[in-house]
This record gives structure tokens, C-alpha cells and sequence, in this order.
């Protein structure tokens, strides 16, 4: 596993899910769309990782679905901080997010 490749696809995915949680907080119409926006988040962090990493298909899988189930993570960490979801979103958010993460390192690694 390319760890270089893995922390910056994670940190990005991270940034993207705050700025989301953040403007969601705020505005409603946001905070309706967290499921598809946020598992769409975690898919471009898998993306970036198989893209990155230049490995083989497992790599970039599961690359792909660890920085995209770890931004998500922390970014429901977040919104559930400030009350905005329940705690069974952090582990259904999670999971699913890091099957989206493992869908982009996937398509990261079509795309080679």
C-alpha cells in the first residue's frame, strides 16, 4: 500500500467531507443530500488513492475504500459532534462510504 498515496487521498476526502458537514450545518438543502454527496466524497478519495498509488487492483481497492471510509469517518465524526446526525450514521455512513471509496479505486484503476 502506498502510504504517500493514501494519506493524501484520505486528507483531501477529509476536507471535502468538512467543507460538506460545515455548509450542511447551516443549510437544510445541504444537509438533505449528506448520504449521496458524502459517498460521493469517499469514491474521489478512492479515485485519487488508485490513481496515486499505481498499484494493482487489490491495492487500489482497498486503498480506495480505507481513505474513502476514513474521511467519511471523521467528517460524520463531525456532523454528529454538532447534532446534525445519530450515532448509527457513523457506522452505516462509514461502511457505506467505504464501499463508495472502493467503487473509486475501481474506476481509479480502469482509468490507468
Amino acid at each position: 500500500m502506498n502510504r504517500k498515496a493514501l494519506i493524501n487521498a484520505t486528507v483531501i476526502g477529509t476536507v471535502l467531507q468538512l467543507i460538506m458537514v460545515g455548509v450542511g450545518h447551516f443549510v437544510p438543502a445541504v444537509a438533505a443530500l449528506f448520504g449521496p454527496v458524502g459517498i460521493l466524497i469517499s469514491l474521489i478519495a478512492g479515485l485519487l488513492y488508485a490513481r496515486a498509488a499505481k498499484g494493482g487492483w487489490s491495492d487500489s481497492m482497498v486503498g480506495g475504500a480505507i481513505a474513502g471510509g476514513v474521511c467519511a469517518l471523521l467528517g460524520i465524526a463531525v456532523s454528529w459532534l454538532l447534532g446534525d446526525v445519530t450515532p448509527f450514521i457513523l457506522v452505516a455512513g462509514t461502511l457505506s462510504s467505504a464501499v463508495g471509496g472502493l467503487i473509486g479505486g475501481a474506476i481509479g484503476k480502469l482509468l490507468k
